[in-house]
């Protein structure tokens, strides 16, 4: 399909005071699937929550689909 692009992002949590969750970084676009998880499982330590998701779409219209998670660890929020 023309125009269809896959979107591959990390993403890592960490709890404030309070112990609600909050980001740890802002969410880092991936090229590859393989390489957004091993950078994922070495971050695990570091952080409360990992996850790594894609969707495709075409993003150029705001037309996105459902997002499917490849790796989650932790804590992590509810999201589509």
């Amino acid at each position: 399909m023309r125009g269809v692009q896959k979107s591959i992002v990390l993403s890592a949590f960490t709890k404030d005071e309070h112990g609600s969750l909050i980001p740890a970084f802002e969410p880092r676009q991936m090229k590859r699937e393989e390489t957004a998880v091993y950078i994922a499982q070495t971050l695990v330590k570091d952080y409360d929550g990992v996850v790594v998701w894609c969707s495709e779409g075409n993003h150029a219209i705001g037309e996105e689909g459902p997002s499917v998670i490849l790796f989650r660890s932790g804590l992590v929020p509810e999201f589509d």
